[in-house]
């Protein structure tokens, strides 16, 4: 006789601590996350860890790492990154994993003092780590003095490819100054092909970041697109970014769809805001910078991204189902009431 299937509840957010940027992955059916801390800082790591049973072993780690054996309820390990001499005191920013079949790598952005973000990649036998830091992938140059946001994806034909996104000052009638989405091969994991190819660039108005800001001497009306992670859907490759400004309800989770891998993408369609998934007043602020990984039955899609609070206190991680409608994907969320979260055929929910 088969097994009803149960259900397990969840609301969100899904972790009550501050964890920003979220990046979750499944491996030997257990879940996996890493993500931005209070202030990407080494000091928030330890200051959670005292509160683990992880050891901090007289070493320096960074990047906030959690798991969890149904996607609702999650456990701090501590983490996930050991970090350099060279590189103590800076943040961590969106960190991403992918893993080759024989090892896990971890990509993400620092800054230390004086300097603009750029992107390094660690690496670990095991998804738990500790990840040890191999390099840079991209150092700062006068063509790309910031970089941030590394998503890495594999396509069918077993090339790897990082997205990420950078700072882009050329302004014309269809494009805006700001941060935007670029794409490159990866060579062996930890080295870009440098064959840089624009992905997506702001053309919006609901994409700025802020009026009138000042950057790189000048004064501009900056504009972000940020946060990127590719699906392929229907064979068609969907890039989903983060639009606008994190710190108000400007932001939210849109799209780019091509035909192939390094494009040519387009968004046309969401002139008037982002399609996929936006703030609701007095209830969600700022959802964003997205994931996306199978729900517990291998089946469902869901979006797993970060909110703040309503007091605008902490950016939390939070899920929702994805759905691929005729008109693209859409996000049932943000919601802030328990939702039904579908196990396995013959899995019981845990008490």
């Amino acid at each position: 006789m088969m097994l009803a299937t149960p259900q397990l509840v969840y609301q969100n957010p899904v972790y009550p601590k501050y964890f920003a940027d979220p990046f979750v992955w499944k491996h030997d059916g257990k879940y996996y996350a890493v993500g931005t801390g209070p202030l990407g800082t080494v000091q928030d790591i330890v200051t959670e860890l005292d509160m683990t049973n992880r050891e901090i072993r007289g070493e320096q780690c960074a990047i906030p790492l959690l798991s969890s054996d149904d996607m609702s309820r999650w456990k701090f390990l501590g983490g996930a990154l050991r970090v350099k001499p060279q590189l103590l005191g800076g943040a961590f920013w969106a960190p991403e994993v992918a893993y080759d079949g024989e090892y896990f790598y971890l990509y993400y952005s620092t800054a230390t003092i004086g300097l603009l973000h750029q992107l390094r990649v660690a690496k670990s036998k095991t998804p738990e780590g500790p990840f040890e830091d191999v390099g840079l992938l991209i150092g700062a140059t006068d063509e790309c003095p910031f970089a941030i946001d590394a998503h890495p994806f594999q396509d069918d034909d077993g090339q790897w490819y990082l997205f990420y996104a950078r700072d882009f000052l050329d302004v014309t009638d269809k494009i805006r100054a700001g941060t935007a989405l670029v794409v490159d091969k990866l060579v062996g994991m930890t080295q870009l092909a440098g064959a840089e190819k624009t992905v997506l660039r702001a053309r919006n108005d609901w994409q700025i970041f802020k009026r009138q800001r000042e950057m790189y001497g000048h004064i501009w009306d900056w504009h972000t697109l940020e946060g990127p992670f590719v699906q392929k859907h229907d064979g068609r490759y969907y890039c989903f970014y983060s639009g606008g400004c994190y710190e108000n309800d400007t932001y939210g989770v849109d799209y780019g769809v091509a035909d192939h891998i390094l494009g040519p993408y387009t968004d046309e369609g969401n002139e008037t805001g982002p399609r996929v998934m936006k703030s609701m007043p007095g209830k969600v602020i700022g959802p964003g910078h997205n994931s996306i990984v199978k729900g517990p039955d291998d089946e469902t899609d869901f979006l797993v991204y970060h909110a703040w609070d309503t007091e605008m206190k902490a950016r939390r991680m939070c899920i929702d189902k994805l759905e691929w409608t005729d008109k693209g994907p859409r996000c049932a969320g943000p919601t802030w009431t328990t939702q039904e979260l579908t196990l396995q055929p013959g899995i019981v929910a845990a008490a």
